[in-house]
């Protein structure tokens, strides 16, 4: 993994939303996003930020939105600094209900709120995308009809992408793809936990990611084995 110090780099601009990746050197590409929702009660934007990475930079980004009302956790082992910004907001960090052994990973002193079927009063349905033991793997993807933010399983890294793909299912996988809880969703754009998301023609981008996601399963192992080859 490359780049020891955080260098903000803005993704996924739209309009009540924005991304960052916080290493823009590093293999991985983490990327956390931030959405804003109107608060009726304090006529307010409040802020929800998903799987974040901190960096210098980071509030300045969430203060356009709005004020930050909650941190959530969408994958078992995207921890990563959900209780460093939600103590510095003084917020809860949310995390699905049946996502076991996160709260452990938090900071004891942070609030965890648990969340099923939809994220609290934002709108966004809570999608239950694996749910695995072997290997440990709990993820929740969250869709309000229009943003799709799928943390782990789909990822537009360029190892998570085959020959011509935007978007690609993420290489263990492969062979087993999301479709059931992801396909048929059409989403204006999709996000992602590692790389920029999709924004233009991005149900497509979906659809082809499950479809073919076997297919071009052995170009992707090849391609990614080649790269790890030292000459």
């Amino acid at each position: 993994m490359k780049g020891d110090e955080p260098d903000l780099h803005e993704i996924d601009r739209y309009d009540g939303g924005v991304g960052w990746i916080a290493y823009p050197d590093e293999t991985m590409e983490r990327a956390s996003h931030a959405f804003a929702v109107h608060n009726d009660e304090s006529d307010e934007d409040d802020v929800w930020v998903v799987d974040p990475v901190d960096a210098p930079g980071v509030d300045d980004l969430l203060d356009e939105l709005g004020t930050v009302a909650g941190v959530v956790i969408g994958l078992d082992r995207h921890v990563r600094d959900s209780d460093v910004l939600a103590a510095r907001h003084d917020v809860p960090v949310y995390v699905p209900e049946r996502m076991t052994g996160v709260a452990d990973d938090l900071d004891p002193d942070v609030e965890v709120e648990r969340f099923g079927a939809r994220l609290a009063d934002t709108g966004f349905e809570a999608i239950r995308i694996r749910d695995s033991s072997v290997p440990p793997w709990q993820e929740v993807g969250l869709f309000d009809g229009e943003t799709l933010i799928v943390p782990e399983s789909l990822g537009t890294g360029s190892y998570f992408r085959g020959d011509r793909e935007r978007l690609g299912v993420h290489p263990m996988l492969r062979l087993t793809p999301p479709t059931a809880a992801l396909s048929g969703l059409n989403p204006e754009r999709v996000l992602v936990g590692h790389g920029v998301g999709v924004h233009e023609r991005a149900a497509v981008a979906l659809e082809d990611a499950l479809s073919d996601s076997r297919s071009k399963a052995p170009g992707l192992y090849a391609k990614t084995l080649r790269s790890a080859l030292p000459f």
